[in-house]
């Protein structure tokens, strides 16, 4: 169970996030590139993404993390 739950969190973090739509892909791109002075915004649209990605899987292994413990407790 420990394995498993370690490999999760590890894929989950490690992953990075370059799935974006083909335009949001080239504007994001050429911002990085451009010779602005102001912070890129494309590393903090890459970083929404990932969080925004693991949402679904905290919901899920809070939900089962609680019915395992309530499960655990009746018996």
């Amino acid at each position: 169970m420990k394995k498993g739950l370690f490999v999760a969190l590890c894929l989950v973090v490690l992953s990075t996030a370059t799935a974006q739509c083909p335009m949001c892909k080239t504007a994001l791109k050429s911002n990085m590139e451009g010779k602005t002075t102001e912070k890129p915004v494309g590393k903090g649209i890459n970083k929404a993404i990932l969080f925004l990605m693991s949402m679904p899987y905290v919901l899920v292994g809070t939900a089962g993390l609680a019915y395992y413990y309530k499960r655990k407790k009746s018996k």
